[in-house]
């Protein structure tokens, strides 16, 4: 039986998820090409039967990592990635964004991984666009309720606007890890939402005018 197929009990659920953890800190410092399963062995102090229990390859264990490293990164932008439903709202997740990459200088750990999987490994880069997918959808949501609440356009495409979104925040942030600056990001962030809001319908446009019945 494959080793992603294995019925965990607690203890092994715990122990992957240490694995698993420990080769995220280590990829993200060292990226992928420069940790081997023997560095993942060492920091965790597992054995190469253990390992393999868990990850048939290096490739699953890469695999292993982003979706954690996925699930990091939407979690650390809550609760504002989810109340982006508004003009305000994205901005207060603009400035979380802002805030995070103030803290940590070293780039979004997807953005460095899609920098350096290539179609060598073509499911962990699937498990890449997937997470990079998750995160659109997030986004797509928020503007789909502004498109149903009235605020954005009918011909507004909330999936355009957030892949927009996605794309200067990785953008900003590639250019902020070489500058050592969230200058970078906060304007790349900025000009895309000052592009959604281009799009945004006046709020009295969305009122019934006064003595005219609705």
């Amino acid at each position: 039986m494959p080793a992603a197929a294995t019925v965990l009990t607690d203890r092994g659920r715990a122990t992957r998820d240490r694995i698993v953890a420990a080769a995220a800190t280590l990829i993200h410092e060292r990226g992928v090409a420069g940790t081997s399963l023997d560095d993942v062995r060492a920091v965790t102090a597992t054995s190469k039967s253990q390992l393999y229990h868990y990850f048939t390859d290096k490739s699953a264990l890469v695999r292993a990592v982003i979706e954690l490293q996925v699930d990091q990164v939407l979690t650390a932008q809550q609760p504002e990635l989810g109340g982006a439903t508004s003009m305000a709202g994205l901005r207060r997740w603009r400035d979380r964004l802002i805030a995070l990459n103030e803290q940590d200088a070293r780039g979004c750990p997807l953005g460095r991984l899609a920098s350096e999987l290539t179609d060598s490994d073509p499911a962990a880069r699937a498990a890449l666009t997937a997470g990079f997918a998750r995160w659109q959808g997030r986004l797509a949501t928020g503007l789909e309720t502004m498109r149903g609440d009235g605020a954005l356009g009918p011909g507004a495409d909330p999936q355009a606007l957030a892949l927009g979104l996605l794309a200067a925040v990785q953008g900003g942030l590639l250019l902020a890890q070489a500058t050592g600056s969230v200058a970078p990001l906060r304007t790349a962030l900025d000009l895309a939402l000052d592009s959604v809001e281009a799009r945004t319908v006046p709020l009295a446009a969305t009122r019934t005018p006064a003595g005219v019945d609705g």
